[in-house]
Parts: structure tokens; C-alpha cells; sequence
């Protein structure tokens, strides 16, 4: 491409970028003048009205067509709608996160919000680390982080900054709880977790998002690429490995689950075993999401449907 037009489409695309996320700042902003009720409900039907109108409307159905073959087109579509609904919450949940979470240990039957784990949590914070906590991109994952540091814990969060550059200074800014910091997944970012670890600390991970270069594991039984990140890190430095994910239930509340500990899969030699871990960690991943299947982020190109696409080459005919 003439470098003359190239920086004109890097420009272009900055440009919109910005347009893009001004008009998502305004939009959080109105959200914010209504009650946390009001404006999760808007937001819902407001993503179940615009989502299907999007390509990865179809990319979300054939992902739940593939991982759900015994169900039916009219599964699949509502919960592709339901799908969209959740989304939108979860972006109308970044503006009430601190509104959302009221949970008080000491009265821990009202509110809101219930936790599952609560001796797990106790336990964890009265003794050293390393401590490895993950989960997926299912349900309000956002509320994992404060409901930590309700409990005293602290740790450092690695996350996927947003395509938008405007977006992702604003995300990593706003998302910082007293439990904790994040840390954005870019080069250098390991070293990152590793130092954390080295000194006896706690690092969260999302461990569904597609990894080109990963590890060959399944999901649903159709092939992956998982990141060994995870299992790497807990092989280094003795790391235990904790289950977490947040579940939204009926009427506005939500389900904070800390899991017992998971017991990575070893080689012959005991040391943790990568490519068996990266499995594991699907194979959990994967049995929250048949639990509540609206919950899990079905837009995501987990099975590089698209990759593959882009990369097919036309068909040349010689007629």
C-alpha cells in the first residue's frame, strides 16, 4: 500500500475511533443520571434491539449451532437475542459497578448480591500466596474484583484492552478497585503476573478469549487454541489455581462464586502439565457456559470462524 495512503487510513481509523468512543461516553453518561434498575433494563432492550442488526449476530449463532447441535432454531435465536441483552448489561454495569455491589459480609443475606465460597475467601486471605484466580467472559465478571477486595483480597488483573485506543485508556483508568490493579495483555505483560507471583501475590486471568498461538485443546468438543499462560505460570512458581465467575439471577441480583481449589493435571514427572491444564481449564469453562449459555459472550470468534474465512482464497476458474 503507497505509505501515503496508509497513514491516511491510520488517521481515518483514529478518527473514527474517537467518534466511537465519545458517542459511548455520552451514552454511559445519560446512563448514569438513571437509577442502576432503570438503566440496566434500558440497556438490555436497547442490545437486543440493535445486536441483531450486526454480523456477529450470524457468528453468534453459529457458534451456539456448533456447540449446541441438539438444539433447535428457535434455541439458538433466542438465545443469541437473550445474548445480546446480556451484553448490553454488562456494558450499563461498568457505569454501576460501585452501586451494584453491596454486599456486607456481616449481613451476607441481603442485598443484591450472594456469595458462594465465603470459607475459601477467608481461608486464602489468611495465608501467603501465590494465588492464580480465573474465570471467563460469563456473566457480570467486572464484580469479581471488588467482591475480592470485600474480602480483603488483593491481586492484579490481566485483561484484554479494547480495539478502540480511546476506549482502552478510559477502560484501564475507571477499572482499578481497592482489591487490586490491572494489567493490560501485551508484550511484557507475563513478566508482569511473574513478579507478582515471585513475591507471594494473587493474579487474576481470563482464560476463554482465542490465542492464536496457543495450545491445540477443545471447547465443546470443537478445536481451540487456548493460551498456556495460566498453567505456565503455575508451574513456575507453585502457583494454587482457584475457579471464580460471577452469575446474574433473576430479578437484578447476582451469585459471586469462589470454587475450590483446581488440582492441575501432571506429567510424569509431576510438574504441572501444560497442554493437559489448558484442557481443564476449558472443560470448567465450558461447563459454567452449558449452565447458563445466554451468559457467555457467544459474538467472540472463540473458533476463529473468521480467521479461517479471511484466510480461504478465492476460488479461480478457468472456464
Amino acid at each position: 500500500m503507497n505509505p501515503r495512503f496508509w497513514k491516511l487510513a491510520i488517521r481515518a481509523k483514529r478518527a473514527g475511533d474517537f467518534i466511537v468512543a465519545k458517542a459511548l461516553f455520552g451514552t454511559l453518561r445519560v446512563l448514569r443520571l438513571l437509577p442502576a434498575p432503570v438503566g440496566l433494563a434500558f440497556a438490555d432492550r436497547a442490545a437486543r434491539l440493535l445486536g441483531p442488526l450486526s454480523s456477529r449476530h450470524q457468528l453468534a449463532k453459529k457458534n451456539l449451532a456448533r456447540a449446541f447441535p441438539e438444539k433447535d432454531e428457535a434455541w439458538i435465536e433466542a438465545t443469541a437475542l437473550a445474548n445480546w441483552g446480556q451484553m448490553g448489561r454488562i456494558a450499563a454495569e461498568f457505569v454501576y459497578l460501585d452501586d451494584l455491589f453491596d454486599f456486607d459480609p456481616d449481613r451476607p443475606n441481603q442485598g443484591r448480591i450472594e456469595v458462594a465460597g465465603i470459607d475459601i475467601f477467608i481461608e486464602l486471605r489468611e495465608r501467603k500466596g501465590p494465588f492464580i484466580f480465573f474465570t471467563g467472559h460469563l456473566g457480570c465478571f467486572e464484580l469479581l474484583p471488588i467482591g475480592a477486595a470485600a474480602f480483603g483480597l488483593q491481586f492484579t488483573a490481566l485483561f484484554r484492552q479494547p480495539n478502540n485506543l480511546y476506549v482502552a485508556k478510559r477502560v484501564q483508568a475507571a477499572r482499578r478497585t481497592a482489591g487490586g490493579h490491572l494489567i493490560p495483555s501485551k508484550a511484557g505483560a507475563a513478566w508482569s503476573l511473574a513478579g507478582i507471583l515471585k513475591g507471594g501475590g494473587s493474579v487474576g486471568v481470563l482464560v476463554d478469549q482465542k490465542f492464536g498461538k496457543g495450545v491445540a485443546s477443545t471447547f465443546f468438543g470443537l478445536p481451540v487454541k487456548t493460551n498456556p499462560l495460566l498453567p505456565k505460570l503455575a508451574r513456575q512458581y507453585g502457583a494454587e489455581v482457584y475457579p471464580a465467575r460471577c452469575i446474574r439471577l433473576p430479578n437484578g441480583r447476582y451469585r459471586l462464586e469462589l470454587q475450590p481449589r483446581l488440582d492441575l493435571p501432571r506429567d510424569a514427572s509431576g510438574d504441572v502439565d501444560v497442554e493437559g491444564s489448558c484442557q481443564a481449564l476449558n472443560d470448567v469453562v465450558e461447563g459454567w457456559v452449558r449452565e447458563h449459555p445466554d451468559q457467555w459472550m457467544w459474538f467472540h470468534d472463540r473458533w476463529q470462524i473468521m480467521v479461517k474465512r479471511r484466510k480461504r482464497k478465492p476460488t479461480r476458474s478457468f472456464a
